[in-house]
């Protein structure tokens, strides 16, 4: 990585300021937090800092508050949590900025830690304000960005704080960003990538920029439908929003430019209706029921899509292939993950859906890795800036 890094500075007996992501999913009954990825992903940073005799002091936003105090939106689940994870205390605050939060900030030892109230509960954070980004500053000596999950929003914690401390990146951010890049700049050959979930335009650049670096595309999910019309398959009532079926019948075209070998379904599982006991069956692309719609691959396209990743060196997976949040219709998410866990290969994930999805089979550690923040890797795989590193000084 070519900013500066966590160990770049001198921490030792000061305030430290770390930007975490620590929005995780909580149960809406109890608000315990059903997932801790991204607490377990910055503990590298936290654990470096305490061995280094820095005041922590961690900082994140939770959910969408939207500039408002929502009380289930607090940190303290994610205090109590972190606390359980690190065997030590972690202390919370009534907000994060203001005069008892200085205060709190200065009474600090060293190896302590800190996190801050929930900063989306001010508007200001997300309008990258000055003045909210100066009273963060107070509260520390250095800055450590270790959010990459929010690393393509210029948040004032991101992006304005910079201005205003010596700021550096963490080992969670240098990692993804080292990762990211490098699998994308210089994969070993052959390399695929897999693309599901939805809507084909908001990945238009993703899809341009994949077909310059990959040697195949292999396209499922809700992806799939408009790739499927624009080659005049029937979809039955699977959703195609406006526009869509131009833009991947110029993906199409564009892969034929470039050498790049597209894989596309070539049987699905249909449902009569979008439910998760809903009557189905497998048909051809080209047998789609008309009041019927598609709800994962089917196995003939399993076995053509396995049939490549097992010749691929480089695998980058984002999206799932199918209705995962329904057990009936995982089949084929499911036989590709489980694939990749077996084979030799550097497995790349990225996006939110499928990242759960690994999570949930208990293969994440099968991975090469799996990315903490959907938005930020695909905007990197766009060839796109990412804000709140661009902001970090270089080495």
């Amino acid at each position: 990585m070519k900013k500066r890094v966590i160990r770049d500075v001198d921490v030792k007996g000061k305030r430290v300021l770390v930007r975490v992501d620590f929005s995780v999913p909580l149960d809406p009954q109890t608000l315990a937090i059903t997932d801790d990825t991204r607490l377990r992903a910055a503990l590298p940073t936290i654990k470096y800092l305490i061995q280094e005799g820095a005041k922590i002091i961690l900082c994140s936003h939770l959910g969408r508050p939207e500039g408002k105090i929502v009380e289930r939106l607090r940190m303290a689940p994610v205090a109590n949590r972190l606390s359980q994870i690190l065997g030590t205390p972690v202390r919370t605050t009534k907000d994060c900025v203001g005069a008892g939060v200085e205060a709190a900030t200065k009474e600090l030892n060293s190896g302590e830690v800190l996190i801050l109230e929930n900063l989306s509960f001010h508007p200001e954070e997300q309008k990258n304000a000055p003045e909210y980004a100066q009273a963060l500053a107070r509260l520390a000596d250095v800055y450590v960005n270790d959010a990459f999950g929010v690393a393509h929003r210029t948040y004032a914690s991101t992006v304005g704080i910079t201005k205003y401390l010596p700021s550096v990146a963490g080992f969670l951010l240098e990692k993804e960003v080292d990762t990211l890049t490098g699998v994308l700049d210089s994969p070993t050959p052959p390399c695929a990538a897999i693309v599901g979930g939805t809507k084909v335009r908001d990945k238009i650049n993703l899809l341009e920029n994949m077909m310059r670096k990959v040697d195949s595309l292999l396209v499922g999910g809700g992806m799939g439908f408009a790739f499927l019309k624009a080659s005049e398959h029937n979809l039955g009532s699977s959703p195609v929003p406006e526009g869509e079926n131009e833009v991947a019948q110029r993906l199409i075209e564009r892969s034929a430019e470039t050498g790049v070998h597209l894989l596309l379904p070539v049987d699905v599982v249909v449902a009569k209706d979008y439910a998760p006991e809903a009557k189905s069956r497998v048909v051809t692309v080209s047998e789609v029921p008309p009041s019927w719609q598609i709800m994962d691959i089917g196995p003939k396209t399993t076995t053509i899509f396995a049939a490549k990743l097992r010749r691929a060196k480089t695998i980058i997976w984002n999206g799932s292939l199918g209705v995962f949040e329904f057990p009936r219709f995982r089949s084929g998410t499911t036989a590709i993950v489980e694939l990749l866990a077996k084979l030799d290969a550097t497995t790349v994930i990225v996006g939110g859906s499928i990242a759960e999805a690994i999570e949930e089979l208990g293969l994440t550690n099968k991975m090469t890795h799996v990315s903490t923040g959907g938005g930020a890797a695909l905007r990197l795989f766009e060839g796109a800036p990412l804000p709140a590193v661009e902001a970090l000084p270089n080495k």
